[in-house]
């Protein structure tokens, strides 16, 4: 087969958020010609931007040790890498609910002490900021916010230095596997104007699908099995919040409750719960994919944050005093074994009819060191 060197790579990202830039930048140390592939118009605009903006140290996950231990080892190595990128401008708090909680504060200190997670008693001054009727302890943790703007930025400066190719705009529709092992791709315009433009056709010799909620779209539109996924319409509200509680940030584990902690990006700061930010959910299978971010975009968009507050509040009375700015919506999704245990294990699977395509999804953004692991 004769190969238009224009139009062949060793290695093709389908999606151009943290995971897929990331993993370009790695493989483009080890291959010449290398290329990623976004729809929206610039590179980590979905969930690599719209997320609470977290940099886990492992107290999140008092039920999963894998998941906790993980955090716990890639901290340090995500807060260095992207240290311009990181806000260390306020204290993080853990608090343990002492209803429907599926942990108790004794248990989640002995989790902490066996993963190696600082943690310290909480002082008077935020305990009396939260209702110890419905709060059995409060513990001061040391956890970060990263900037979603500053780290694109960073994604950006790296990847022009690396070399490697970036198409905004393009959409992959299709995937097939050809001779030598080496993989067919269409590719259209995500946004046509002309309804008469011409896809297309590229060749590659390894295809990394990291397109987050949209794994399934072009594994379905190749009559290739998708994969079992769920995915929530979710809602983070962006707020305000009042004078007594601005420099902290409080996460009440762990059932039915809520986290509030700084937005650096936007200067302020995101209230999600656990009953109310998820708005409704649909599974994908084998044989069926649900486009989700065709129907964020058609769903009419009813904010949950009048129940947000009104539960949170009686956890931190001060909370009351917040004042909504606006919401951040976005499509999540999770391999449907993390329902038990709330961990978030790494999607890294060979598709078992193209060899040389492989799909990559990471539920927190410092699992990106796993990955690379793997490739090592």
């Amino acid at each position: 087969m004769n190969i238009d060197s224009d139009l062949y790579f060793d290695v093709i990202i389908i999606g151009g958020g943290f995971f897929g830039c990331s993993l370009a930048i790695y493989l483009r140390q080890r291959f010449k010609r290398v290329l990623v592939i976004e729809m929206a118009d610039d590179l980590l605009q979905r969930a690599s931007y719209i997320n609470q903006a977290r940099v886990h140290n492992g107290y999140h996950y008092p039920r999963s040790i894998l998941t906790a231990l993980r955090s716990r080892v890639n901290f340090p190595r995500f807060v260095d890498d992207y240290s311009e990128c990181i806000d260390r401008n306020f204290t993080q708090y853990y608090a343990i609910g002492k209803n429907f909680s599926k942990v108790s504060a004794a248990q989640f200190r002995l989790f902490m002490e066996r993963i190696g997670a600082e943690i310290m008693p909480a002082s008077k001054d935020i305990r009396k900021l939260t209702n110890h009727e419905l709060i059995e302890d409060i513990y001061e943790v040391r956890e970060y916010a990263f900037d979603a703007i500053k780290l694109k930025d960073h994604i950006w400066r790296d990847l022009k230095q690396t070399g490697v190719v970036v198409w905004l705009k393009k959409k992959v529709v299709s995937l097939e596997g050809i001779l030598n092992g080496k993989i067919l791709l269409t590719c259209v315009d995500s946004n046509p104007k002309d309804s008469e433009t011409k896809p297309i056709i590229l060749i590659a010799s390894n295809v990394y699908n990291c397109t987050y909620a949209h794994l399934n779209q072009v594994l379905i539109d190749s009559n290739s099995p998708g994969i079992l996924l769920k995915h929530e319409l979710t809602e983070m509200a962006v707020i305000e919040l009042p004078e007594e509680l601005r420099g902290i940030g409080i996460t009440v584990m762990c059932g039915p409750f809520f986290s509030f902690m700084p937005f650096p990006c936007l200067g302020a700061s995101t209230l999600s719960h656990v009953r109310y930010t998820p708005h409704n959910y649909w599974m994908d299978g084998k044989d069926s994919y649900f486009d989700g971010y065709d129907y964020l975009a058609r769903v009419e968009r009813k904010s949950n944050y009048p129940y947000m507050i009104r539960d949170a509040k009686r956890f931190v009375p001060a909370l009351a005093k917040s004042r909504y700015i606006d919401s951040l919506w976005e499509i999540k999704t999770t391999l449907p074994q993390s329902e038990v245990d709330d961990s978030r294990p790494i999607l890294m699977l060979k598709n078992y009819r193209i060899p040389n395509l492989t799909y990559v999804m990471g539920g927190k953004i410092d699992n990106i060191y796993d990955v690379i692991a793997e490739l090592q």
